[in-house]
């Protein structure tokens, strides 16, 4: 069983750590910004935020690993988060690689170099074979970053709100 307090290395510009209650404030602000929520179907209000990170903290428990917190090293400033979920696509449950990061601070490959992180982490602590990004066709930037840490585009599906997604993945 994997320690439930492992978090992916930092990396040259970004900090990783577990959600706790204490970042209700900032994941209520991130998942509620219609910005970094414009590819979802709506933002989410406090208490889905609150949701949010009772199921990260679930997953730490079970799974080893969730969203984690990302922070610049520098400055511990907020930048969103990151990480690896367990996520149901056509029947079969695949390890997903997601992240949001704060409408202020995109633009600035926070989010390519945190998915690298947590791609590392899957493949070196994990040991995960397989790693996908479920993105919704529209949201070019994501593409990019699933491309920029070497998952390319395989398919078409259906996601569980039942819209239409492409699957990037790749074996690790």
């Amino acid at each position: 069983m994997l320690s439930q307090d492992l978090v992916p290395l930092p990396t040259a510009r970004l900090a990783f750590r577990q959600m706790t209650e204490d970042d209700l404030d900032v994941m209520a602000a991130l998942l509620g910004d219609p910005e970094v929520m414009r590819y979802y179907p709506r933002p989410r209000t406090r208490e889905e935020a609150a949701d949010w990170i009772a199921w990260n903290r679930r997953l730490y428990r079970e799974a080893g690993h969730g969203l984690w917190i990302v922070t610049l090293r520098d400055t511990g400033e907020f930048v969103g988060d990151c990480g690896l979920t367990p996520q149901l696509i056509e029947d079969v449950t695949e390890i997903e690689v997601g992240y949001h990061v704060r409408a202020a601070l995109q633009g600035r490959g926070y989010a390519t170099e945190a998915a690298a992180a947590c791609r590392d982490f899957a493949r070196d602590v994990l040991d995960a074979k397989r790693l996908v990004a479920i993105v919704r066709p529209e949201n070019l930037p994501s593409q990019r970053v699933a491309e920029k840490i070497g998952l390319p585009f395989e398919r078409t599906a259906i996601s569980r709100q039942e819209l239409p997604v492409y699957v990037h993945a790749a074996d690790l």
